[in-house]
């Protein structure tokens, strides 16, 4: 079964940068830069929210809510997927979770203040 651990959340203020990092256990990397690969989002009392894939042969897309400030991307020889996040604003706070397969991590709080 895939395990996925989620890390490089915290604190930051508005404006700031922050790069998630996912790392992938119970999977060949041969297999996993076959997969398609995904950042989601839950802020409090709101609904998960997909905010960008990546293909495996990596083709991107991203929530228009972050697009030109988030670029994920994919390492498959170390099976990592990030989440680079810059001009980061208050509405991006949320517990950011990396789906593979239908799994996913315990998520990394993010959390956007001054």
């Amino acid at each position: 079964q895939v395990q996925l651990v989620e890390s490089g959340g915290g604190l930051v203020q508005p404006g700031g940068s922050l790069r998630l990092s996912c790392a992938a256990s119970g999977i060949t990397s041969s297999f996993y830069e076959t997969l398609g690969l995904a950042w989601n989002r839950q802020a409090p009392g709101k609904q998960r929210e997909l905010v960008a894939t990546i293909t495996g042969s990596g083709s991107t897309n991203y929530a228009d809510s972050v697009k030109g400030r988030f670029t994920i991307s994919r390492d498959n020889a170390k099976r990592m997927v990030y989440l680079q996040m810059n001009s980061l604003k208050p509405e991006d706070t949320a517990v950011y979770y990396c789906t593979v397969l239908g799994n996913w991590g315990q998520g990394t709080q993010v959390t956007v203040s001054s």
